[in-house]
C-alpha cells in the first residue's frame, strides 16, 4: 500500500496571491508588486505540478480501486475520466484520458485530452523514473505541452526518500494565444509518512528553482531559499521562503510563515512588508 502514497507538487506563489494589506506601519505608496501577467505564471506552476497528483491518484484507483471518503483526495478526478494501466509493457505505462469534450473535474478545472505516464520500477526502487507527457491535453481550454520527469534517488545520508524534478512545459493561452514556456528543477525529500498506508500524514521537503517565460517578455524566476514544508493535511505550505525576481522588477522574498497550517504568509520588497492570502 506505501508504494501508492501520493506526492503533490502543488506551489502556491507570490505570483498569485491576493493581497490584504500595505506596509505594516503606514499606507505608503507600494512597490508594484503584482505584474501584467501574474495569472499567466501562477497557471503555470500549478499546472505542472499538479500532474503528479492526479497521476498518483489515477494510479492508485486503478491498482487497488479506493476512493477515499476525506473528500480532497479525489479532487482532480470525475466520472467522466478513463483509466488505463498497461503492465505487460517495460517501462508501464498509465494513461488516464479525460476525452475529447471538456470533462469538469472535482476541482472545478475542466480537462480534456490525456496525460501519459510511464515509469520504469517501482515507486519506493531507487533509480526509478516516471516521466509524464501530454496528448492534446487542455486546462481550462489553455493547451498544455512538455515533459516532467521524476526520478527516485534512494534514501539520502538522513535516511530519507527524495526525488528529482524536472519539468520543460509549454502553456498556449486560450484568450490571447501567449505561449508560456516553462522550466523547473527540484528535489523533493519524503521526512515523514512512509512507513503508514495513510496519504495525509505524508510531510515533504521541496527546494530548487524554477523559470517561466511569456511570448510577451515578461517572466519570472524562482529560486526556493529555505525548503518549503509541505504537510499533505495541509492546502498550503506551513513554512518556507521564496525569492522570486520578476522581468525588469524588484526582487520579492515570500515567506510561508513558521509552521501554521494556514493561508497567510508574507512579501517583503524594497524593505517593506506585506500580507497575503495564499489561494
Amino acid at each position: 500500500m506505501n508504494n501508492l502514497k501520493k506526492m503533490m507538487f502543488a506551489t502556491a506563489i507570490v505570483a498569485g496571491l491576493v493581497f490584504t494589506g500595505c506596509n505594516k506601519s503606514d499606507e505608503k505608496n507600494s512597490t508594484n508588486i503584482e505584474t501584467p501577467d501574474a495569472d499567466t505564471d501562477a497557471m503555470a506552476e500549478s499546472v505542472f505540478d499538479e500532474v503528479q497528483e492526479i497521476a498518483d491518484q489515477a494510479y492508485t484507483f486503478k491498482v487497488v480501486a479506493l476512493k477515499s471518503a476525506e473528500g480532497d483526495f479525489n479532487d482532480h478526478l470525475s466520472a467522466c475520466v478513463t483509466i488505463t494501466l498497461d503492465t505487460t509493457v517495460m517501462p508501464r505505462i498509465l494513461t488516464i484520458d479525460f476525452g475529447e469534450e471538456n470533462c469538469l473535474c472535482r476541482d472545478g478545472k475542466y480537462r480534456r485530452g490525456q496525460i501519459i505516464v510511464t515509469f520504469n520500477g517501482r515507486y519506493f526502487q531507487p533509480g526509478t523514473v516516471i516521466t509524464h507527457s501530454f496528448n492534446n491535453f487542455y486546462v481550462n481550454d489553455n493547451h498544455i505541452e512538455g515533459l516532467k520527469t521524476l526520478t527516485n534517488n534512494g534514501y539520502n545520508d538522513a535516511g530519507f526518500l527524495w526525488f528529482s524534478i524536472v519539468v520543460n512545459g509549454q502553456i498556449t493561452r486560450i484568450e490571447n494565444g501567449n505561449v508560456i514556456t516553462w522550466s523547473a528543477n527540484k528535489t523533493k525529500t519524503w521526512i515523514e509518512g512512509d512507513l503508514t498506508p495513510r496519504f495525509w500524514d505524508d510531510v515533504y521537503l521541496l527546494e530548487g528553482n524554477a523559470s517561466s517565460s511569456n511570448s510577451n517578455g515578461s517572466g519570472f524566476t524562482r529560486i526556493i531559499t529555505n525548503p518549503l514544508r509541505r504537510e499533505m493535511s495541509c492546502r498550503w505550505f506551513v513554512s518556507g521562503t521564496v525569492e522570486i525576481t520578476p522581468n525588469n522588477r524588484p526582487v520579492r522574498l515570500l515567506d510561508y510563515g513558521e509552521g501554521v497550517c494556514d493561508n497567510q504568509a508574507t512579501v517583503t520588497v524594497n524593505g517593506e512588508t506585506f500580507n497575503i492570502i495564499l489561494r
